[in-house]
């Protein structure tokens, strides 16, 4: 028999691959696929359009429908600018914790996954296992969709996904959605002491950011519904997190460019919000071009992602309860890609080590602790799956 690895031997490997979401996840597909291989597990891949990333999926156990599918993402957010104490691309273990960049989010979970097909292939399941690895999440969960599309004519369909995004290995069963612009505010250049014959792309940019300011402190003000009110906090957020343009202090400037992602709660319609921010992208727009006709606003859609709405007697959620003893109700702000596979007809539930709170985090970690509870879990899952 081929060497098996340990979990831990494995989220080494995966956390010395570098897989960015800027950058090709590839040489990490390539280690999987030649690592299930060996142990004569067929793994299938899907390319996204520039054919430099790819999602890998496997299925083992009987060829029938009704698997479990064990999801994660394979790609991690940058080190840049962070001050790292160990080197982020290397596992260090210090009091306790595994430090490295995502351990937590989410190679420790894809780990134990991996391990788990491996384990499964060589048990006598009664019921199916797979394994579905995507890319492109931490910049708008892109990459699952076309994965999961992919999945249907090539392996059996599956009825329960447990996405391993750090949850304390609690069952979370809802999560938000949301949504997300590129802005491009295209102004007029004067010089700034005819600031009024010109349109300064920075501070028409302001308005549309002030009314972000506005709708948060409306929606906070508000009285949340029943759903709402689960989560922290529980309103439709939106947020701006980078700005940047202009060319000197004396000159209006000609661009401005920033984000606007929302985060909508369950109960929210998605596409009111989308309403309210074009409307005002309009009105503004108005404002600009009634001083120089030329001037415009360009909005690129960033991402759009489904929330996860708590199933009415949930498969997925029922193993993971099983299999955890968590009998609470737990919601996140947070968007993942459990939305994403509900809306293809899935029972979705979020359940992996580690906490939230450390991921995207200079230093990132994962517990000793945590992991260990993984693998419980996974064995736990393992010995329902054989019947």
């Amino acid at each position: 028999m081929p060497e098996k690895l340990s979990p831990r031997a494995i989220l080494e490997k995966l956390v010395s691959i570098p897989t960015v979401s800027r950058d090709s996840n590839l040489p990490l597909i390539e280690w999987v696929e030649t690592y299930l291989n060996s142990h004569g597990i067929t793994a299938h891949r899907h390319y996204d359009e520039t054919n430099e990333k790819a999602a890998l999926f496997a299925h083992v156990g009987p060829e029938t429908e009704g698997a479990v599918v064990l999801s994660g993402h394979t790609d991690v957010v940058p080190v840049d600018g962070q001050p790292w104490g160990t080197n982020p691309f290397e596992v260090v273990e210090k009091d306790g914790k595994l430090y490295g960049r995502g351990t937590c989010d989410m190679k420790g979970f894809d780990a134990l996954a991996i391990w788990t097909l491996i384990e499964g292939h060589y048990a006598d399941l009664k019921r199916p296992l797979q394994l579905a690895l995507s890319y492109d999440e931490e910049i708008g969960c892109l990459g699952a969709p076309p994965m999961i599309e992919a999945m249907q004519p090539i392996v059996p369909k599956a009825s329960a996904v447990i996405v391993g995004e750090p949850s304390m290995m609690q069952a979370v069963s809802g999560h938000k959605g949301g949504f997300g612009y590129h802005v491009h505010m295209q102004g007029f250049e004067v010089h700034s002491s005819i600031l009024h014959t010109g349109v300064n792309a920075i501070l028409y940019g302001a308005k549309i950011i002030e009314w972000v300011n506005q709708m948060n402190s409306e929606s906070m003000a508000k009285e949340p519904g029943e759903v709402a009110a689960k989560f922290d906090p529980p309103f439709t957020t939106v947020h701006v997190g980078t700005i940047k343009g202009g060319t000197a202090h004396n000159i209006t400037a000609k661009d401005c460019w920033f984000g606007v992602d929302f985060r909508v709660v369950p109960g929210d319609d998605a596409e009111d919000w989308r309403d309210l921010f074009l409307a005002k992208v309009a009105e503004v727009e108005a404002e600009m071009q009634a001083v120089v006709p030329e001037t415009k606003i360009v909005l690129e859609e960033r991402f759009q992602l489904p929330g996860l709405v708590p199933e009415e007697n949930g498969e997925a959620e029922a193993i993971v309860r099983r299999l955890t003893g968590d009998n609470g109700s737990h919601v996140v702000s947070y968007g993942t890609e459990g939305g994403q596979f509900q809306e293809a007809g899935y029972s979705a539930v979020i359940c992996g080590p580690g906490d939230i709170a450390q991921a995207h985090q200079p230093n990132e970690y994962l517990t000793v602790a945590q992991f260990d509870a993984g693998k419980a879990f996974m064995e736990r899952l393992l010995v329902m799956l054989k019947g």
